[in-house]
């Protein structure tokens, strides 16, 4: 089939580019709503995580993690996230001890806007301008609601500038299980055919696809290969350069790279 590339205009103004198999049939349906991970999509926060859970591995085990030890877990909720590196090392450890001492190195370190932690590029006027243009959205993070809070403190973002947030506590089955995702649609009164999740993990990205939502993966913790592998419809580097949800449906549902101006 021959592809096609059609230039779209970004927020900013800047050629944006769509790679992709020919137009969406009729049959597409509209995204009504748009759901968002944190990590990764909204903040860039997975060094700190890493950093913070590392320090706590250190100073209330004496076990010296790696960063990359934290990897296979990352979008899987911070239970995984932190047990999932002591299992690799044989540790029992107390989860509900290790993941406050956890949390309280992590806000230390973002309130001092520590070194491993960014807002995406975009991602706060992204959301925005989802709600201003009449979509509903909804934050669907598998963290922890003390670290979700940290975070949208650090962005500059009000709980109320989304229609329903979801964090780990409301779930019983985490990434890449679709119960976060189908939820969040349900929190919003829309079916999940009509959502748009925006992920940038494997373990989300899966979640997402089972829930029956298109994904736009963005590869800023994950490769493009291994999103689109997992299911992800789009993918993009950040918010930055990704066209805003009403024009992502005139793309085919097929697959396509999204990227600033080439």
């Amino acid at each position: 089939m021959i592809e096609k590339v059609i230039p779209e205009l970004s927020r900013s103004g800047e050629s944006a580019f769509l790679v992709g198999a020919g137009m969406p049939s009729s049959a597409t349906p509209s995204i009504c709503a748009v759901l968002f991970d944190m990590d990764g999509v909204l903040v860039d926060s997975e060094r700190l995580i890493a950093e913070a859970a590392k320090r706590m591995f250190a100073e209330r085990y004496g076990l010296e993690v790696r960063y990359e030890d934290f990897t296979p877990f990352v979008g899987a909720g911070e239970n995984r996230y932190i047990g999932g590196v002591a299992e690799r090392y044989g540790l029992a450890i107390d989860i509900v001890a290790a993941k406050a001492w956890t949390y309280e190195i992590y806000g230390r370190l973002a309130r001092q806007h520590a070194a491993g932690m960014r807002a995406m590029p975009g991602a706060v006027d992204y959301v925005r301008a989802c709600r201003a243009h009449g979509l509903k959205t909804a934050l669907a993070s598998a963290a922890d609601k003390v670290k979700v809070m940290i975070n949208l403190e650090y962005l500059g973002l009000r709980e109320d500038e989304f229609d329903a947030v979801l964090t780990a506590e409301d779930v019983t089955h985490k990434k890449p299980d679709p119960e976060m995702y189908l939820k969040a649609a349900e929190r919003l009164a829309v079916e999940p055919e009509c959502c748009l999740v925006v992920e940038d993990a494997v373990n989300g990205t899966l979640a997402g696809v089972r829930a029956g939502a298109r994904v736009l993966g963005i590869t800023s913790s994950f490769t493009e290969e291994a999103l689109r592998k997992a299911g992800a419809t789009w993918t993009a580097s950040d918010l930055a350069c990704a066209p805003l949800p009403w024009e992502l449906v005139r793309f085919p549902a097929t697959g396509g790279s999204l990227g600033c101006s080439l």
